[in-house]
């Protein structure tokens, strides 16, 4: 056995010490070397690649919606407005969610777990909607259950205040709150405004911790005022509601006009929709029958037939006309009056509102010249420019009439209109002859309109038109207490498999007051009505009386019971 000294075993002991201290060292170096070369890799020549790496993990840039702008009566009431509500998106590959939150994200969202999951799990975006518009009360759970990769965004919800009465006309906005129907399609230029733009920092969850940079400021959607004033409008609105249901017919629509200006003041369609809960709503519902659909208008085209032929001056309102007992044959075809007569004049023509009366009256004009006065109230042409749909009804070309065809459309057969065209028709007789151009926003100065017939032979119409609603009328029903009205009955029968239904009919009234000085238009049409009565005196004529008295009181229009009556019939003698 050899046994080392202790000197030895001390200086053995130091030196393999030192090699390993130098072994680690050495280690130390090398490591501290590589950092400090990677560092001047990543900071020096990678700096710019890694900073945009970095900026587009953790900055994103978000679209900032612009409020729209708010639609209102002519009073100022808000009929459309968009109130801020959240969306809910999320990015699936951050999405980090057990079964237990999906099934309770499902219960808050009200949807399937599938559909949440599929959402969730959807690989192939980084930015999927998971549910828009979520109700305060969603969002607000939604946030508590802090799911990784979930995200609010802030949007608006329309929102309409006056709900079914005024649906129609102001349409709808779709999911991203754009105009889709009415006028929130019509003016989405100007209501819709312009979003804006801003980069935000995310923290790893995907919630927006810092705004960094403003890129795009969002300009505001225009505020819009409509002619509508909404205390006509709910008066209108629940009228028509009304008949509908009394007469059992299948729908109804209303305008309410200002006979001065144009402007629409009420405007409503039966049935309607509420717009604030679309669930259940066909695309038909939305439909905005007083400017979307024409129809075959009836006796309420005899008017203008009649005034066309008082302005050649070979007729006056006392100029007689046989109506041969009723029934009257043009060639193969025949002519019926619904009332018996003989010789009527022209004023009881109107009154008696006879079919016979109005065509022989219209044969005897050049049918170049019928077709021009009735172009010249705006038939068959658009009444509203820019509104969606509207209709701008069918007057086919003199060329191609036949005599039956220029009989027929005297008493609105073979013609097609809305109810906005004819009732703004009938602004030639409340002013004198001058056709007023019709408006959905107010109107400041009175527009010149646009003569068809001298002011004698309108006049001279209005007054005949008086008689209407007289006893020995057609609308005894229109007829009001207090004011003096002008107005027309309408009954048409529907085509029906190349013909004319004997069931099934349209029925109408529209007229003037005071009709002295006539301040507002009322037109009223109710389609199929199948309680018993069908024609236009019995079935639009007392919803004529309601809104019609109602809104002069609202109004404050004088009453001109007291003043003189022309007699239509002693204006002038006899041809």
């Amino acid at each position: 056995m050899i046994t080392m000294g202790r000197s030895a075993g001390h200086l053995l002991t130091l030196h393999l010490k030192q090699w390993r201290s130098t072994l680690v060292l050495a280690l130390l170096m090398l490591w501290l070397g590589l950092m400090a070369g990677r560092a001047v890799y990543l900071q020096g020549l990678r700096h710019a690649f890694l900073q945009r790496k970095a900026d587009a993990m953790s900055s994103r840039v978000v679209t900032m919606p612009a409020h729209r702008g708010m639609i209102c009566d002519r009073n100022g009431l808000p009929l459309a407005v968009s109130t801020p509500v959240d969306s809910l998106w999320c990015n699936p590959t951050m999405v980090e969610a057990s079964n237990t939150q999906i099934r309770q994200l499902a219960g808050i969202l009200q949807m399937s777990v599938a559909d949440v999951r599929d959402h969730l799990t959807d690989q192939g975006h980084e930015f999927v909607y998971i549910k828009r518009r979520l109700p305060p009360d969603q969002a607000e759970a939604v946030t508590r259950l802090d799911i990784q990769g979930l995200s609010l965004q802030r949007e608006y919800r329309r929102y309409y205040p006056a709900g079914e009465s005024t649906a129609a006309l102001i349409g709808i906005t779709g999911v991203n709150d754009n105009g889709q129907e009415g006028l929130e399609l019509a003016w989405q230029s100007m209501l819709a405004g312009k979003p804006g733009s801003q980069r935000v920092l995310q923290d790893r969850r995907g919630n927006v911790i810092e705004d960094l940079q403003g890129i795009m400021t969002p300009r505001p959607g225009q505020d819009m005022k409509l002619s509508i004033d909404m205390r006509l409008q709910y008066l209108a609105n629940q009228e028509l509601e009304q008949a509908i249901a009394l007469n059992k017919a299948r729908d109804g629509a209303i305008v309410v006009l200002d006979a001065r200006t144009g402007e629409v003041l009420a405007l409503a369609n039966a049935p309607s929709f509420n717009p604030n809960n679309l669930k259940g709503v066909k695309p038909w519902m939305m439909r905005n029958r007083v400017i979307a659909d024409q129809y075959e208008p009836g006796s309420v085209m005899k008017p203008f037939t009649v005034t066309a032929a008082l302005d050649t001056g070979r007729y006056s309102p006392a100029t007689t006309i046989d109506t041969e007992g009723g029934i009257w044959h043009i060639g193969r075809a025949t002519i019926h009056d619904a009332e018996a007569s003989g010789v009527l004049t022209v004023s009881q023509v109107i009154e008696k509102s006879s079919n016979i009366g109005a065509s022989k009256i219209a044969l005897s004009l050049p049918p170049e010249y019928m077709w021009q006065k009735l172009h010249d109230c705006g038939f068959g042409s658009q009444p509203l420019d820019g509104y969606p749909g509207s209709a701008p009804g069918d007057l086919r070309p003199w060329q191609h009439w036949r005599p039956i065809e220029q009989a027929t459309l005297s008493y609105g057969n073979g013609v097609a209109v809305s109810l906005l065209q004819i009732a703004r028709a009938y602004t030639v007789f409340a002013n004198h002859g001058v056709l007023m151009p019709v408006s959905l926003t107010p109107v400041s100065l009175t527009p010149a309109g646009q003569r068809v017939f001298s002011a004698r032979s309108a006049d001279e119409m209005r007054a005949m038109l008086e008689s209407v609603v007289s006893a020995d009328g057609t609308a005894p029903q229109a007829a009001l207490p207090d004011y003096r009205v002008a107005g027309k009955t309408g009954t048409a029968h529907k085509p029906d498999h190349g013909g004319y239904s004997n069931s099934r009919y349209i029925a109408s009234f529209i007229g003037m007051a005071p009709a002295s000085q006539p301040r507002l238009i009322v037109a009223v049409m109710i389609d199929e009505p199948s309680a018993g009565k069908y024609y236009g005196g019995q079935v639009a004529g007392p919803v004529f009386h309601n809104v019609m008295e109602h809104s002069l009181h609202l109004l404050g229009v004088p009453p001109d019971r007291q003043e003189s009556t022309m007699q239509p019939s002693a204006a002038m003698g006899s041809t």
